[in-house]
C-alpha cells in the first residue's frame, strides 16, 4: 500500500450539491449555472408543451381538416358467417347474448354490439344484442331464429 492508491472508503465522500448562486467563492456565482441570456436562464422559465425552440410546431404545421362527431355511437359489427362457424365448432349453441360474445372474444363487455349480414346463417339461434342490420334481421328470421333487439 501507498499514498498513491489510497482511496476514501465507500459512501463517506458525497458529491458537493452546494447552494447556487451565493456567490463567486461557491464557483456558481453570477449566472448559478444557467449559462448568458435567453429564456432558460430565467426565473419562472417552464418549457410548453410542443415547443420547438421558435419554429412551427408539428401540432400547428400538419393540415386539419373534418368534423369529430362527440356523441358519436362505435358499434362492435359480428357478422351471421362468424357466428355460423362458432355454431359449428360448438362454441354457441341456440341463444346468443351479450355474454356469449364476450366469452368467444367476439365483443368486449362494454360494447355496443350490431349484427351483420355477411355469410348465410343455417343454425336457429335467439340472437339478443343491441343492433341488427335488415338483411341480418331477415336471414335469421329465414333460418327460423329470433333477433331481439336489447
Amino acid at each position: 500500500m501507498g499514498l498513491n492508491n489510497l482511496k476514501p472508503a465507500a459512501g463517506s465522500v458525497k458529491k458537493n450539491d452546494s447552494r447556487r448562486g451565493r456567490g463567486e467563492a461557491t464557483g456558481n456565482g453570477g449566472t448559478a449555472g444557467r449559462g448568458h441570456k435567453g429564456a432558460k436562464s430565467r426565473s419562472g422559465y417552464s418549457k410548453k408543451v410542443g415547443f420547438e425552440g421558435g419554429q412551427m410546431p408539428l401540432q400547428r404545421r400538419v393540415p386539419k381538416f373534418g368534423f369529430t362527431n362527440i356523441n358519436r355511437k362505435e358499434f362492435t359489427g359480428v357478422n351471421l358467417d362468424t357466428l355460423q362457424e362458432y355454431v359449428d365448432a360448438g362454441r354457441i349453441k341456440d341463444e346468443v347474448t351479450i355474454d356469449v360474445l364476450v366469452e368467444n372474444r367476439l365483443a368486449g363487455k362494454n360494447d355496443l354490439v350490431k349484427i351483420l349480414g355477411r355469410g348465410e346463417l343455417k343454425a336457429k339461434l335467439k340472437i339478443t344484442v343491441h343492433k341488427f342490420t335488415a338483411s341480418a334481421q331477415k336471414a335469421i328470421e329465414a333460418a327460423g331464429g329470433e333477433a331481439v333487439t336489447l
